[in-house]
């Protein structure tokens, strides 16, 4: 496997933010990530049901992943994202998958779908991506991860 994919994998797991979740990250091909999540009860709105910010950072991360897997110089940003919940989720495992759609030199799209612990779709959504000024090398968990 790329050592692209898995220094964005090791720059996912350092990001503060993702030390609130129980997750990983895994870039399975070009254009392609999965994000395994644990959905616990601290992540409920009052109703008993996983809130809708857990559903946008999984479908969002798993496109931006998807995304920036395609570029190996630079950080990838949203730009847009596009949400749809279709089921509201309770405790157990969920998956998040990513899959690039188009677009490679400056703006990406790529799209995202979230399955619940019986296999059905929770939840789906596109985002676009854009590249920033920030080199990846630059950022001591991705430069750590290649040896640099």
């Amino acid at each position: 496997m790329s050592g692209h994919f898995r220094a964005l994998e090791a720059l996912y797991a350092a990001a503060p933010i993702n030390h609130k979740f129980s997750s990983r990250l895994q870039i399975t091909a070009p254009g392609r990530s999965r994000i395994d999540f644990d959905i616990t009860p601290e992540l409920f709105h009052g109703a008993g049901a996983a809130h809708g910010t857990v559903y946008f950072k999984m479908l969002d991360d798993a496109a931006f992943y998807a995304a920036n897997s395609l570029v190996e110089d630079m950080f990838v940003l949203t730009t847009a994202f596009n949400l749809l919940l279709t089921r509201p989720v309770h405790e157990g495992p969920l998956v998040a998958e990513g899959r690039w759609i188009s677009g490679t030199r400056r703006v990406l799209i790529a799209e995202s779908w979230l399955v619940g612990p019986d296999g059905e779709e929770v939840g789906r959504g596109t985002g676009t991506f854009m590249r920033s000024r920030i080199e990846l090398k630059s950022l001591p968990a991705y430069a750590d991860a290649l040896g640099r």
